[in-house]
C-alpha cells in the first residue's frame, strides 16, 4: 500500500509530496507522472514514480495499486476532463484503492458555474464507483490572484465584473496541508469537504490592502462582463477559456464563492492564511 499523488509535477502536487515527506517515508509514497524524466526530482527522493497520463486511459492501469490511498488532482485541461477524470476513476476502482480522494471545486454539485460542472461529473463518477472517496472541494487559490500583482502595480488597477460580491480564497500551501491531513489520518472516508478560506473579501477591499502595502494608489474598475471578456481576449486568452472566467466572476458576484464553512481551518488545525499576508509575500517576491 502507497500513498498516491497523481499530477504529482503540477504546483499542488509537488506542495502535497512536500508535506507527506515530513510525515511519512518516501519510500511509502507514489508520484503518477508523464515520464520518468519529468519525475526524476521525486525518484531523487525515494519516492516511487508511476508512468502515465490521464489522455492515454491503457497507461492508468499500472498507476494504483490495491489498498493505495490516492490523491486524485484534477486534470488543467478545461472541456477534456470528464473523459480522463472518468478514466482514472476506472483505474482506481478496478486496482481496489483504499481511498481515492479527489480535488473538485467548492459547491460540489450546488456550484452554479460552468467550470464546475466537469468536477460535478467526476464525483458522480467516484460515487457510482463504489470506491471510498474523500471529496475536497477546493475553493480559488489566492495564488491565482497575488501572481497578477506586476499587472495590478503597473496599472494601478485590479480589473473584474465581480462587483462587491465576496471571495474566500486561501493559498495552495493551505489546501495542500489538508490533502496531506486527509491521505494520512482517519475518519475521512465518504465525505466531502468544502475547503475555503476563513475570510470573504471583495476585489475592493483586496485592491485597498495592496495600495495598503505597496504605498501607492490602486483601485478595483468593476467593469461590464462583455468588456471584461474582451480584456480577457486582448490579453491573449482563448474565447473558450475566457468565457469560463467571466462567468467564475458572475458567480463571484453573487457569493457563490465566498464560502466559510471552516472545513479547511479545521482539517489543517490552524487558521488559513490571510489575504494580507499572501499579498506581503508577493511583495517581498518581486523585491528580489
Amino acid at each position: 500500500m502507497s500513498i498516491v499523488v497523481t499530477g504529482a509535477t503540477g504546483h499542488l502536487g509537488r506542495l502535497v509530496l512536500a508535506g507527506l515527506l515530513e510525515k511519512v517515508p518516501a519510500s511509502e509514497l507514489a508520484a503518477v507522472v508523464r515520464s520518468e524524466e519529468k519525475g526524476a526530482e521525486f525518484a531523487a527522493k525515494g519516492i516511487e514514480l508511476r508512468i502515465a497520463d490521464y489522455d492515454k486511459p491503457e497507461t492508468l492501469k499500472d498507476a494504483f495499486h490495491a489498498g493505495d490511498r490516492v490523491l486524485f488532482i484534477s486534470g488543467s485541461e478545461v472541456g477534456k476532463r470528464a473523459a480522463q477524470h472518468t478514466a482514472v476513476v476506472e483505474a482506481a476502482k478496478a486496482a481496489g484503492v483504499a481511498q481515492l480522494a479527489y480535488t473538485g471545486v467548492l459547491g460540489g454539485p450546488d456550484a452554479d458555474f460552468a467550470l464546475a460542472d466537469e468536477h460535478k461529473i467526476t464525483e458522480q463518477a467516484i460515487l457510482d464507483s463504489g470506491v471510498p472517496y474523500t471529496f475536497l472541494r477546493n475553493g480559488w487559490y489566492d495564488d491565482m490572484y497575488v501572481a497578477q500583482l506586476p499587472v495590478y502595480l503597473a496599472n494601478g488597477a485590479v480589473l473584474g465584473s465581480s462587483g462587491e460580491g465576496r471571495i474566500a480564497p486561501a493559498p495552495r500551501e493551505d489546501y495542500a496541508e489538508a490533502a496531506v491531513a486527509v491521505l494520512t489520518g482517519e475518519g475521512h472516508l465518504d465525505k466531502a469537504y468544502e475547503l475555503s478560506g476563513d475570510v470573504a473579501w471583495t476585489m475592493s477591499e483586496f485592491a485597498a490592502e495592496i495600495a495598503r502595502q505597496w504605498g501607492k494608489p490602486v483601485v478595483f474598475t468593476n467593469v461590464a462582463p462583455e468588456q471584461y471578456k474582451q480584456v480577457l481576449l486582448g490579453a491573449g486568452l482563448p474565447e473558450p477559456m475566457a468565457d469560463i472566467l467571466v462567468d467564475v466572476e458572475s458567480a463571484i458576484e453573487r457569493g457563490s464563492l465566498a464560502g466559510t464553512t471552516d472545513d479547511l481551518s479545521r482539517l489543517i488545525g490552524h487558521r488559513t492564511t490571510p489575504i494580507a499576508d499572501s499579498i506581503a509575500a508577493g511583495l517581498k517576491a518581486l523585491e528580489g
